[in-house]
């Protein structure tokens, strides 16, 4: 039997407070819809509904490079509704799951059990039991423990409220099972909503056994409904994806202190300091140590790097025994060969710097090729945009530039030359020369400065 899944994203979210769909705002990096919808594509899904409503088309079109199926709900008239809105466009025979787009940390491990439960009974139910259940739909059994309905809060009795087990809402049920049952629904409730949680006792007449799962972590079935809970379970996320560093062997010097916003994979060895976010894919090898408050997006750092403290790679290529930092900027395009070193306040753009070459101080080199062995002064930067195109700097290997130099692209410097610090290049510099550029010093004995007047 097939899988499809259906996620429920058309609540508006008020209390967020926020002109931004809450289903739109970001975990991790990452919109609460999108990580669900994640989850349900590493499910195998066959297919995937997305029911929307509040925020217009601004949920379709936001996440229109997630290859789902989008139905607008253009009344919110209870969860049993938005469901039957989207029933006509699943295939028939397909078992479905129902998902929300503001509950987004549920583990694939507890979706996975929690469809093989429904598989063997016909449904599934997601359930937990918490401290405080108030506001949950409370799970109702039976004298031998099987589940024979759900009760909303609202038309609970004292003693109903009393039961720790509550619903999630997260379900599997036959395609056949549940067009059945929507039909039935009705709204005779104080909200005077349909509510899906209704066809448990519809499922319990026809004689079908509820079979429930619990997830191993509360935070999985947590949903979203204002920036406290969403800032919770931002901590959740992270906490849990340093535990899982942590397990592998990387040493955190304060796992409260990191945020992921994509996929990380390190190495042996490898050290964290305080406050550093990884964005996209970031790889590093082994024995790398990052100092605190640093920025690494989508970027590939070598083994035995060291980066120090406040330090941004953006898409950038870092090699081998690199030294990185602090205060430097390394933005896209970039590629460091081994043993190169970027020191303090240094930014680097669209370049290649070779192998163990150094720009040590308050440098800008963009749009650049660096040879190897290179040595370029505090003060340095290349002159790469005339106000309408970008263009080329190369620099030979063994190359030494002075301080406080500009170099006027596009502009080719040749192995081994010497530029004389305060220089300012406009034209090629062969092989092995010295170039210099700059006024002629002159001195005056017994200048005096200018004074002030008294008047």
């Amino acid at each position: 039997m097939g899988l499809s899944v259906v996620i429920l994203a058309a609540g508006q979210g008020t209390r967020m407070r926020s002109a931004l769909p809450k289903v739109l705002h970001q975990l991790a990096g990452k919109s609460l819809l999108e990580h669900v919808i994640c989850n349900a594509n590493e499910l195998g899904a066959e297919d995937i509904h997305v029911v929307y409503g509040h925020g217009g088309d601004a949920v379709p079109t936001t996440l229109a490079h997630c290859d789902v199926g989008w139905i607008k709900q253009h009344e919110q008239l209870g969860t049993g509704h938005a469901v039957a809105q989207a029933i006509p466009h699943v295939p028939d025979g397909r078992q479905v799951l129902i998902l929300y787009g503001d509950v987004p940390l549920t583990s694939v491990e507890t979706l996975k059990n929690l469809i093989e439960l429904g598989q063997e009974s016909g449904f599934g139910l997601l359930t937990i039991s918490l401290k405080d259940s108030t506001g949950y739909g409370r799970i109702v059994r039976d004298e031998s423990k099987k589940v024979v309905r759900i009760v909303e809060h609202k038309d609970a009795t004292e003693a109903e409220r009393q039961i720790k087990e509550v619903n999630t809402g997260i379900l599997v049920v036959s395609q056949k099972k549940l067009s059945q049952w929507i039909e039935q629904l009705n709204n005779n409730n104080i909200q005077g909503e349909y509510y899906l949680t209704d066809i448990i006792a519809m499922a319990v007449a026809d004689g079908i056994k509820i079979n429930t799962a619990s997830p191993e972590n509360e935070y999985e079935v947590l949903g979203v409904n204002n920036k406290r809970q969403l800032a919770e379970l931002e901590r959740a996320y992270q906490l849990e994806s340093a535990n899982k560093l942590m397990d592998s062997g990387v040493g955190l010097r304060d796992p409260m202190r990191l945020d992921i916003r994509g996929n990380v994979n390190c190495g042996r060895d490898v050290s964290i300091d305080i406050n550093v976010v990884f964005e996209g894919q970031v790889d590093i090898g082994d024995n790398v140590s990052i100092g605190s408050n640093c920025i690494i997006i989508n970027s590939q750092i070598g083994s035995g790097v060291n980066i120090l403290a406040n330090t941004i790679i953006d898409n950038a290529v870092i090699g081998k025994n690199c030294h990185v930092g602090p205060f430097a900027r390394i933005r896209p395009e970039t590629e460091l060969a081994e043993l190169s070193r970027i020191g303090n306040f240094v930014e680097i753009k669209k370049a290649k710097i070779g192998v163990a070459s150094k720009v040590n101080h308050l440098s800008y080199i963009g749009d650049s090729i660096v040879g190897k062995n290179v040595n370029i002064g505090a003060g340095t930067i290349t002159c790469n945009y005339d106000g309408a195109n970008k263009h080329l700097t190369e620099i030979g290997d063994g190359v030494f530039i002075g301080s406080d130099t500009q170099l006027v692209a596009p502009v080719k410097i040749g192995a081994g030359a010497t530029i004389g610090a305060g220089s300012t290049i406009t034209k090629e510099v062969a092989e092995g020369s010295l170039a210099l550029s700059r006024a002629k010093q002159m001195s005056k004995s017994s200048w005096r400065r200018p004074l002030k007047n008294k008047d």
